[in-house]
């Protein structure tokens, strides 16, 4: 045991694994979380019955990316569904839950209780940061492994033929779709950290929720006006749909690498702002 560990408190550790276990308990129990589980399932679901019973074959390049191989290979429906997901489906789920982790307490006023000793803003902030991370692993993971159990189901599945005009098995295959998922978690954790700052300004989750949504669409029109071309490494949705370079052989990490750096970078500035605004905003409820 290091000396910084040593000199945490053992209450405090424990205090603070109480109520990040308790935190994601609760998350996870509520009826709103797993219906949005179950609308993100549904992504992969639909897209591959309608490729399924559609009679006409796509042409090459037809419809969203991948689209057209899924009916040759049923693992193509996590990546095609993936693609579908990101621009809003995934953004809406995590402005949800991100933008309701403080504003949702302070609604219902059991903010103040939370914050009574041991536990501290700054434990909390973290915590509730935490918890909409670990939403954004579970609804990708839920999403890609999804389309793989319906790839699977109606169509046949085997080695990948990837962008880059390699074959791989279905093993490593397996091994990409995990890298896609972490690829899409790790592009969303940005998000997460605006909408815990967002939700430090009102107490109307609501509106924190929207706000946060509303980010991620500005994001994406910015990112697609040339005249702003200077801008576009700088926005947060610059890198989400560079995933497809995982599908080359062999792997472009540093579009990957791009994407954490700049995520961080958000993180570290929405999370400044968070504790900034959190450390000295009033509580009466």
């Amino acid at each position: 045991m290091s000396s910084r560990e040593q000199s945490i408190p053992p209450t405090t550790r424990r205090v603070s694994f109480d109520l990040l276990a308790s935190e994601i308990a609760v998350l996870f129990r509520r009826r709103r979380t797993i219906a949005m589980l179950v609308a993100i399932a549904l992504i992969p679901i639909l897209l591959a019955v309608a490729v399924a019973l559609s009679s006409q074959q796509l042409a090459p390049g037809e419809g969203p990316p991948f689209l057209d191989r899924v009916s040759q290979n049923g693992l193509f429906v996590g990546f095609t569904a993936m693609l579908v997901g990101i621009p809003l489906f995934l953004p809406l789920t995590v402005g949800v839950v991100a933008g309701d982790t403080i504003a949702g307490e302070a609604g219902q006023g059991t903010l103040r209780y939370l914050l009574t000793a041991p536990a501290g803003r700054m434990r909390l902030l973290l915590v509730k940061f935490a918890g909409a991370v670990a939403w954004a692993l579970a609804a990708t993971l839920t999403l890609m492994l999804t389309g793989l159990i319906i790839g699977s189901v109606l169509f046949s599945i085997g080695p990948v033929t990837l962008l880059s005009g390699d074959v791989i098995s279905l093993g490593e295959s397996l091994v990409r779709m995990g890298l896609v998922a972490l690829y899409v978690s790790v592009s969303l954790i940005g998000l997460s950290a605006v909408g815990l700052f967002i939700s430090t300004l009102t107490d109307v989750p609501v509106g924190a929720m929207a706000a946060t949504v509303v980010v991620s669409i500005v994001s994406q029109i910015l990112g697609t006006i040339p005249q702003l071309s200077w801008m576009h490494p700088y926005l947060l949705t610059h890198y989400w749909l560079d995933f497809a370079d995982i599908l080359r052989n062999p792997i472009e990490w540093s579009s990957f690498g791009s994407n954490a750096i700049l995520q961080l970078a958000y993180v570290g500035i929405f999370g400044a702002l968070a504790y900034g605004r959190f450390a000295s905003k009033s509580i009466v409820s």
